[in-house]
């Protein structure tokens, strides 16, 4: 019978495909080192990617025993797993581990983690490494999709690794289900004409800050006569000190070229490459440091829009490697736990505060229509108010000043009228609504 559901299903994974070559982002091939590299090389990266780690890497984890449906989750507060996750290995704390990781995860789109594990990689979880996604290469194969992984060090042969002894987290590549794919893949041109613009305007000045320019000979010289022209002109003319002497060129004629910094326009283009790159990372520009046409409410709501929709994600992400990847491998210690995080979303003071009053008006209106007060503030959740146990009298009208104009209705019927004619202007809606609701019994 096993024989027989083997030959079945024999091919479990339908996602196996060829390690070829593959175009990501436009590009045939591009390694993730490169991808690794703009973060040092372009500033807009650098600062968008420095800021969601450092907010990634400041959540406050927690360790809870899971809970039934309508019960509150337990803390666990001693356990394995919570002093991993706080110390990964000897040399990295949790804070310095998430930033690596959520690096790889924005610059390459995955994050390879190492585990070690004792017992033959069969025990629990020793240490947790950030590994390179450049330098790790999974092992496809048409029955487990993935047989292991391949990590190549430079200057060492390459090592082996079970499945059991990596942890990969990604977002999905359309082309390689193997890979991740980050949104610097998307924009890897843009990157580039931003890097080459900082480059010609750095060469712009090494080149004496004028434009570039052909000296016309009229013969040809000999290979004496040109290097002793070139080291003459470089000395005399190359460099930002050397800029704009007067040129005396023997046998030889200056031609300009045409195009100037103004033409090409590189301020404007280095700041829509900029605008390009925040874009594809979903990047608010206030948390970039942009005053220009920022205040106060936008920039509020900018700090809402980045935690709910960059950082939280991001969290959710290694929420789930954790509670479905590492957890498992502590095998019965590690059942029925789960690692949650503090929310990173500043709480709106304005609309708890509109929220509160919409709640407490509601209480008054369910406790003034004869509903119990504990009840109602159980329902609202609210907290207990001490209520007076007499609340004071109306002060009773003097009847000789001002005689009573209803003393012939009657006690009660001239009580009536009396709370009519004093609320009549007072009472909102609902409140109306209730006194026309009550009884003679209740007017008592």
């Amino acid at each position: 019978m096993q024989s027989f559901l083997k030959a079945v299903f024999q091919n479990r994974a339908p996602l196996y495909v060829s390690r070829g070559v593959r175009a990501i982002g436009g590009y045939l091939g591009s390694g993730s080192e490169v991808l690794l590299k703009t973060y040092g090389s372009v500033g807009t990266v650098f600062a968008i990617v420095d800021r969601i780690i450092t907010a990634t890497a400041g959540a406050h984890w927690h360790l809870y025993q899971k809970a039934k449906p309508g019960q509150e989750l337990k803390e666990v507060f001693s356990h394995p797993a919570l002093d991993l996750w706080e110390h990964p290995n000897p040399f990295y704390d949790q804070q310095e581990f998430v930033e690596t990781i959520q690096q790889h995860l924005d610059l390459v789109g995955e994050t390879i983690w190492y585990v070690g594990r004792s017992n033959a990689n069969l025990g629990p979880p020793l240490e947790l490494w950030p590994i390179r996604p450049d330098r790790v290469q999974p092992v496809p194969d048409p029955v487990e999709f993935i047989k292991g992984w391949v990590y190549t060090c430079p200057g060492e042969p390459p090592m082996p690794w079970k499945t059991n002894e990596v942890i990969q987290l990604k977002r999905p590549n359309p082309l390689d289900p193997y890979r991740g794919l980050g949104p610097v893949q998307s924009i890897l041109v843009d990157i580039d004409s931003e890097r080459y613009s900082a480059t010609w305007n750095r060469n712009f000045f090494l080149n004496s800050a004028e434009p570039g320019g052909i000296i016309q000979f009229d013969q040809h010289l000999s290979d004496e006569e040109f290097d002793e022209f070139r080291e003459r002109w470089q000395e005399q003319h190359k460099g930002v000190a050397n800029a704009h002497r007067v040129a005396l060129l023997e046998k030889g004629t200056w031609v300009d070229r045409k195009y100037t910094q103004r033409d090409m326009q590189f301020e404007q283009m280095r700041h829509l490459n900029r605008e390009i790159i925040r874009e594809a990372f979903g990047f608010p520009k206030p948390m970039l440091g942009a005053v220009d046409d920022v205040n106060r409410a936008n920039a509020e709501a900018a700090e809402v829009v980045f935690a709910r929709w960059l950082i939280t994600p991001r969290l959710e992400r290694i929420k789930r490697a954790l509670n479905t990847k590492l957890l498992p491998m502590y095998g019965t210690s590690g059942a029925g736990l789960e690692f949650g995080y503090d929310s990173p979303v500043p709480e709106d003071v304005a609309a708890a505060g509109t929220l509160l009053v919409q709640t407490v008006t509601a209480a008054k209106m369910l406790i003034d229509s004869g509903f119990d007060q504990a009840d109602v503030l159980v329902q609202l959740d609210l907290p207990e108010i001490k209520v007076s146990a007499s609340p004071k009298p109306e002060p009773e009208p003097n009847p000789v000043a001002s005689p009573n104009p209803f003393a012939k209705a009657g006690p009660r019927k001239a009580n009536e009228k009396r709370m009519q004619s004093l609320f009549s202007g007072i009472l909102n809606t609902e409140l109306r609504k209730t006194l026309e609701e009550l009884d003679e019994d209740d007017l008592k």
